[in-house]
């Protein structure tokens, strides 16, 4: 009989070569346990997905409550679903009154496309324009305002009429014009390895999108949910998005993405086409249950409180470790440069080894990211600052 990893190898369609995946038979909290029996430390949460770890016990009671009731019936607004409606309502009454009408999907890449359709619907404009070493998804159009050519290329021709500026240049800024429909952006450059915006950059832009008409675009499915230690990542600069687009941790560990903006800019979906904007699965009752009780958690357990005096912990105990260059961080999620006396791919797979579930970014090719569930304990952050230390001394 075959195995599941020669299954695996068989019949998966994947991104990239495996030769060695790791069978997951179990989790629980940071924890994931594998076919062998060892237990290996979560450190990026699925891509900042796991935000209230793996398996909580409120989540999996809503999940199952939610099982008994419903799964699937019909989108399209047809039927008034409890879960949808909860959720979009306690999405509201944490967002600014501008952002009040919730449109759900599946992913992040989902998320992008309607906003974008959105932004080329409300303003009768074709451009839109993006920012270098920004990652916004698979999908033909959020890969055309995917910040990096070598992920493009073998696709195009992609959605015409894009533009790529440099992030944190202010110069770049007046590039955006009358002409420009929507400008997409990250808060916070996640794949780039942690770029923080510049003091005052985000309130260039929103002042520069005011003055031209189009509609600023924030893309905070990798860094919203409290990753940041703000539920979400645009209160800390004082500005709000005409739309904001969210997956990820969205759903507590169920697929759901949302672009979100005023009812009055998402109305202009349903009319001229009606159905100008259409899903089969999104805001599946059984992710909204999900949903709702992950934010319950976040609020109940105050993980987004103590998100950055977790991180803190980790920029203490290593920035003065000799293979460190620098740490890039806000709340608990870090990027951790490493000098050339280490070679990166030596340490991860020394991370491996030692049990830790560890990534590198997509466009820092020195740097790796911390990023655990935010339920980690401090206790816990002590105990996998202690195997990091020793994985980056193997390495060395």
């Amino acid at each position: 009989m075959l195995t599941t990893r020669q299954l695996f190898q068989m019949h998966l369609g994947l991104p990239s070569v495996v030769n060695d995946p790791i069978e997951i038979i179990g989790s629980n909290g940071i924890f994931l346990t594998d076919s062998e029996g060892n237990q290996l430390i979560d450190l990026v949460s699925g891509v900042s997905v796991s935000n209230t770890g793996h398996l909580h016990p409120k989540i999996i009671e809503a999940i199952n409550l939610q099982l008994t009731r419903y799964m699937h019936v019909m989108v399209y607004g047809k039927f008034a679903q409890s879960p949808q409606v909860l959720l979009a309502t306690k999405l509201a009454e944490n967002l600014p009154q501008s952002l009040d009408s919730v449109y759900f999907v599946n992913s992040g890449s989902e998320a992008i496309e309607g906003a974008l359709k959105l932004a080329k619907r409300l303003t009768g404009r074709t451009e839109m324009i993006s920012f270098q070493n920004a990652y916004h998804g698979g999908t033909a159009g959020a890969l055309s305002l995917l910040g990096n050519e070598l992920l493009k290329n073998a696709f195009r021709p992609l959605l015409p009429d894009t533009k790529m500026l440099q992030f944190n240049q202010f110069d770049d800024i007046n590039q955006i014009s009358e002409k420009t429909a929507c400008v997409l952006i990250e808060p916070v450059q996640a794949e780039a390895g942690i770029i923080l915006p510049e003091p005052g950059y985000l309130l260039a832009l929103r002042e520069k999108c005011n003055e031209t008409g189009a509609l600023l675009i924030f893309d905070e499915i990798q860094v919203g949910m409290g990753r940041t230690g703000k539920l979400f990542a645009f209160e800390h600069f004082s500005i709000v998005p005409d739309i904001l687009c969210l997956a990820k941790a969205l759903g507590g560990g169920m697929p759901l993405g949302a672009f979100i903006s005023s009812k009055e800019r998402m109305s202009a979906l349903t009319f001229n086409p009606e159905l100008g904007h259409i899903t089969t699965f999104g805001g599946h009752p059984v992710c909204c249950a999900a949903a709702i009780a992950s934010m319950d958690v976040l609020f109940d357990e105050k993980l987004i409180e103590t998100a950055d005096e977790k991180a803190k912990k980790y920029v203490r105990a290593l920035e003065n470790h000799p293979g460190i260059v620098t740490i890039r961080q806000i709340g608990l999620m870090l990027g951790v440069e490493v000098s050339n006396i280490i070679n990166i791919n030596k340490l991860m797979k020394i991370f491996k080894n030692n049990h830790l579930i560890v990534d590198q970014f997509l466009f820092s090719d020195n740097a790796f990211r911390i990023a655990p569930p935010l339920t980690i304990t401090f206790d816990e952050i002590d105990m996998t600052i202690d195997k990091i230390i020793q994985s980056l001394n193997e390495a060395m």
